[in-house]
């Protein structure tokens, strides 16, 4: 490494540091110690990475993340109520819930920048307060709102980030440049919200990590690089890999998912498959029958009934499907069809009920 770049990363680290200061921005502040405490500059000019990466040991873990009974108050405000979940190898479990609901506070707990004041929470079997330095060797992160040197370049970043991971692949680091259509050439004080994003994801994915939390990872991202995003998380995921991904783009996690958490108010109200919470809500049934279809309006079960012109439109608890198309075929059924929730049908009942 030259000493121009040496002296840019200097001005770097003196930049955030002074903006990070007098803003209170704690996760930069965070990144910033975690920063100095990795890297030395000798004489030479050469950058020395302290590498406290042993062997890689293989994941032959199932359960990669488990959270317990979390609480968190800060002040009297409890911010974390009861928040329990687990995360596997070879699954993305999609994390959702509004501004305000606990989300963040959750991610910072398991990256060990904040402590918990009550519940179990582990990565790999290890306390994510006490072994956060072991825990660190084996994630990638990347949070919603990414912050970078201005003075350095995107490649530059990239290959520090990279670097301080304990290595990774140029060839995918140069193939995901060109999958994100990333200039690593230009200064970061110049890219845009959407730009500084694919810094963070390229730097992630570059490297081989068993768990990857992402919180907001598509902010700023084009539709189409957001497609690009979710192609590329399906593959670590075929890997073996375990994903946490938060997100508001309620459509990304109903592709990406395999489970879902759903946190209110600092709580979990509701964990599992799709399918599994799909059970526990309503479908959308159109129906058109010979006879009379008002009937069917009575039955318990039946919600929000709509009948017009010999078609009726209703939402239908799924315990009550069979009854419902028991009658429906003593009417003579000529056209029927269900429409199972989508992720944010299910959503937005958790936070309207």
């Amino acid at each position: 490494m030259t000493v121009k770049i040496k002296k840019n990363i200097i001005g770097a680290v003196k930049e955030l540091w002074f903006e990070t200061k007098y803003k209170g921005v704690f996760y930069e502040r965070y990144v910033l110690y975690w920063f100095i405490k990795k890297v030395r500059f000798v004489q030479t000019g050469k950058l020395v990475i302290k590498s406290c990466q042993k062997k890689r040991e293989l994941c032959t873990m199932t359960e990669i993340v488990k959270v317990q009974g979390l609480q968190k108050k800060f002040g009297k405000f409890q911010a974390l109520k009861d928040v329990s979940f687990t995360v596997n190898a070879g699954e993305v479990v999609g994390f959702i819930g509004p501004n305000g609901a606990g989300k963040s506070t959750t991610i910072r707990t398991l990256l060990g920048i904040i402590n918990q004041d009550e519940g179990d929470v582990q990565i790999f079997g290890k306390d994510v307060w006490k072994d956060s330095l072991e825990i660190h060797k084996r994630i990638s992160y990347v949070p919603g709102d990414v912050a970078l040197w201005g003075s350095l370049t995107g490649g530059e970043i990239i290959d520090l980030f990279i670097k301080l991971h304990g290595g990774g692949s140029k060839a995918k680091r140069d193939y995901l440049i060109k999958r994100f259509e990333l200039d690593p050439k230009k200064k970061a004080k110049g890219y845009s919200k959407g730009n500084r994003q694919k810094v963070g994801l390229i730097a992630a994915l570059s490297v081989e990590s068993d768990l990857y939390i992402l919180d907001e990872p598509t902010s700023g991202l084009d539709p189409l690089m957001e497609a690009v995003f979710q192609e590329e998380v399906e593959k670590i995921k075929n890997d073996g890999k375990a994903i946490l991904l938060s997100s508001h783009i309620l459509s990304e996690v109903e592709r990406l998912a395999d489970k879902v958490a759903i946190i209110r108010r600092g709580e979990v109200v509701e964990t599992g498959t799709l399918d599994e919470l799909r059970h526990l809500t309503r479908s959308t049934v159109t129906l058109v029958t010979k006879g009379d279809i008002e009937k069917l309006a009575t039955l318990s079960g039946v919600h929000d009934f709509v009948q017009k012109d010999g078609k009726a439109t209703f939402s239908a608890d799924n315990e009550a499907m069979n009854t419902i198309l028991t009658e429906a075929t003593k009417l003579g059924v000529i056209k029927i069809e269900s429409v199972p929730p989508t992720l944010e049908d299910l959503f937005m009942r958790h936070y309207e009920g």
